[in-house]
């Protein structure tokens, strides 16, 4: 794994901290649903490219017109993020579904069902 310098973590954090405002200030698409937050943000270091890793609190079609929302108005959001951020070049956003909160909740599930049937087993035998 290549590791990311010091200078490509902060445009990493600046870049995610002003896509995540773009998105819940001034993208007015009714398909992208209010619960939107981008998780993770990485940026190549040439900036000409920028994956944006979102996570949408909702159901399936929330997740998909959110994430077609956000690449119809890809260009928008990328124009703001030139004004925002001063950078040599304004990266090329693609837009990702992150689903590891998803997962983490399905896992914290799966681990509590299996806690509390070792608790009715236990309370059996006593």
């Amino acid at each position: 794994m290549k590791r990311t310098s010091i200078k490509n973590t902060r445009i990493n954090g600046e870049v995610q901290k002003e896509l995540s405002r773009i998105i819940s200030q001034e993208v007015k698409d009714p398909r992208i649903h209010p619960m939107t937050s981008v998780t993770q943000v990485i940026v190549t270091p040439d900036l000409k490219e920028c994956k944006a890793y979102i996570s949408v609190l909702g159901d399936e079609q929330a997740q998909t017109d959110t994430l077609e929302g956000l690449k119809s108005a890809s260009g928008y959001i990328r124009r703001e993020l030139a004004r925002s951020i001063n950078l040599r070049n304004t990266p090329e956003i693609t837009f990702c579904m992150d689903q590891s909160i998803e997962y983490a909740i399905n896992m914290s599930k799966k681990i509590d069902d299996v806690m509390n049937r070792q608790h009715d087993v236990r309370e059996e035998e006593e």
